[in-house]
């Protein structure tokens, strides 16, 4: 469930400009996108860096007269004499760049750190930023992460109960909605949707003329604080979506040591997560059958959760079925979906779905938007080291995906720019004499060249005549 809605952002982004969302872009202010580089990897051919960046959220932005400096929204909202129409508001308004640093968002090297709190004129701002990843193109990269895996690094030390650091996909546009009347799109952050289907003032950039919702799939990779967190599909159809998912919870399953500060997974330091989307055949067409979860954290890999592994199975969703189940999350994951990147706390829910009660160890009140102001008011998250592509490609685990022993190391066919925070370490991208495959990687198969040998004590089966899989 990640960062959605106006009601949200009602209360974070007006501490510091209106919210407001616009039409073209404004010269007052220049759009410099803060540059988060990050990796594309094939089994191959290792990980190559791609030229990315980050672009906040149209919502967060002041959106004024195009001659003068009057708002183009009230208290109330839209101001309807400037937008009665999509075609006027285009002429009479402009949306301007931002100042990335108010807005809680920095970056140093493949190193993205988002701030709950920054410090305004008037003391301390609540400014929950949301973000996305853009290409050079100013467009949104497009992960198609059907039959891959997508790994990062994570430090939510700082967040107590009730914040959420949330990374996930979302299948936005890929140019934000662009066009005549909004001709900014992704270079300013347009085009927002989920599967809770927020009903907002813009879709895509220009105005909601008709107040309809605006669904569409989503993929909750982890949302999380430093006590508890899940991973969760939201598949959706032509017309609604499932907005609670069939998620993953250590804590829910019973598992109450198992994820926290001094916990199996030690959350007081950083960690990589690696998700994968394997499907029935092993390939990048086939139907999502599950999705999986490992952690690694020291350079070993840290033994799951649930014995047989941390994974969200097609039967386990059966309460999406009306929804397509994960074979509808997997046909949008092939299609090409947006990384989001987003923290934010909980005005009137405390984040009690992610970590109190059956989910979490926190109190009913302790995630308190004003607890958290008060006692941690440094609250932030750091995201580094984002890569994606073929399983076993990202983060290298020596002696299987299980083992609570193994060690990670990143490859790379670059040299990379290591946070302090990371958790991994850059290689080679040669295949040495004698490689060996990971647990769920592929391993032989019609037109395959890599791995044949499975790390113990995994072996290599057959699944068909185009993909065998360490099993």
């Amino acid at each position: 469930m990640a960062q959605k809605t106006l009601q949200r952002l009602a209360t974070s982004a007006l501490a510091v400009l209106p919210l407001v969302n616009g039409q073209q872009p404004g010269t007052l202010t220049p759009e410099a996108h803060p540059q988060l580089p990050t990796w594309k990897c094939t089994t191959s051919g290792g990980c190559v860096q791609q030229d990315t960046s980050v672009v906040l959220d149209w919502n967060y932005r002041w959106i004024h007269t195009a001659t003068g400096y009057d708002s183009c929204t009230t208290n109330s909202g839209i101001n309807s004499t400037l937008c009665p129409d999509e075609a006027t508001c285009a002429k009479n308004c402009v949306i301007e760049g931002t100042d990335y640093a108010s807005s809680g968002i920095s970056t140093s090297g493949s190193a993205l750190t988002m701030r709950q709190y920054v410090n305004g004129t008037n003391g301390l701002n609540s400014v929950s930023p949301r973000a996305y990843l853009l290409g050079p193109d100013g467009n949104y990269v497009m992960l198609k992460l059907l039959g891959q895996e997508l790994s990062f690094d994570v430090d939510l030390s700082t967040l107590p109960c009730g914040e959420n650091g949330a990374l996930y996909l979302s299948e936005m546009d890929a140019s934000g909605g662009r066009n005549q009347y909004n001709t900014g799109g992704a270079n300013y952050g347009s085009g927002y949707c989920d599967a809770q289907c927020p009903v907002m003032t813009w879709k895509n950039g220009t105005l909601n003329t008709d107040g309809s919702g605006y669904c569409c799939n989503e993929m909750d990779i982890l949302e999380a604080n430093s006590r508890a967190n899940a991973f969760t599909p939201h598949p959706c159809t032509a017309t609604d979506c499932d907005k609670s998912g069939c998620g993953f919870n250590p804590y829910a399953q019973g598992y109450k040591s198992y994820y926290g500060p001094g916990g199996t997974l030690d959350t007081s330091k950083p960690f990589t997560v690696i998700t994968r989307f394997i499907t029935n055949d092993g390939t990048t067409s086939g139907s999502l059958s599950q999705i999986q979860r490992l952690y690694v954290q020291g350079g070993k890999t840290i033994a799951s959760a649930v014995q047989g592994g941390d994974i969200i199975t097609a039967s386990a969703c059966s309460s999406a079925s009306a929804y397509g189940g994960l074979a509808a999350m997997g046909r949008a994951l092939g299609r090409g979906m947006v990384l989001v990147f987003s923290i934010w706390n909980d005005a009137s829910g405390y984040m009690n779905w992610l970590d109190s009660g059956s989910n979490g160890p926190c109190s009913a009140t302790e995630g308190n938007p004003a607890n958290i102001q008060a006692n941690y008011p440094g609250t932030h998250v750091v995201f580094s080291n984002i890569r994606w592509g073929d399983i076993g490609a990202t983060v290298k685990l020596s002696g299987g995906g299980s083992s609570s022993s193994s060690s990670s190391t990143m490859r790379t066919t670059t040299t990379a720019t290591t946070s302090t925070r990371s958790t991994s370490t850059p290689i080679t991208t040669t295949t040495p004499s004698g490689a060996t495959q990971t647990h769920w990687g592929q391993c032989g198969g019609q037109g395959y060249s890599g791995p044949t040998v499975c790390a113990p004590p995994y072996a290599c089966k057959t699944q068909n005549p185009w993909y065998a899989q360490c099993l």
